[in-house]
């Protein structure tokens, strides 16, 4: 009995880790967004409204992947939906930065 309980652990465990290295390229697309959106309130390119939205979509963007992670296993679907949602944060905060309105 104990041995079977390890095992069902070990399973879980693997699975789980197997689901967070599926979503690798995704975590690295949205880490760098994070910085772009540092560096946009930092140097005062985005607003506190444009920060608030693009903040919203990244927050999304965490459900999205949390949600695929949940059974252990990222579909192609479920990556290809994540693979949207970066796209159009990315063309958003590029949008955001570059519209000549500044944080006053």
């Amino acid at each position: 009995m104990k041995k079977l309980i390890i095992l069902g652990a070990f399973i879980l465990t693997a699975g789980l880790v197997n689901a967070q290295t599926q979503t690798k390229k995704a975590n690295q697309r949205q880490g760098n967004q994070k910085e772009r959106i540092k560096q946009g309130v930092k140097s005062g390119e985005l607003t506190k409204k444009e920060t608030k939205q693009v903040v919203k979509q990244q927050r999304d963007i965490r459900k999205t992947k949390k949600a695929a992670k949940a059974d252990g296993v990222v579909t192609k679907k479920e990556k290809a939906i994540i693979n949207k949602k970066q796209n159009k944060a990315n063309r958003n905060i590029k949008r955001k930065k570059n519209n000549g309105k500044s944080r006053k």
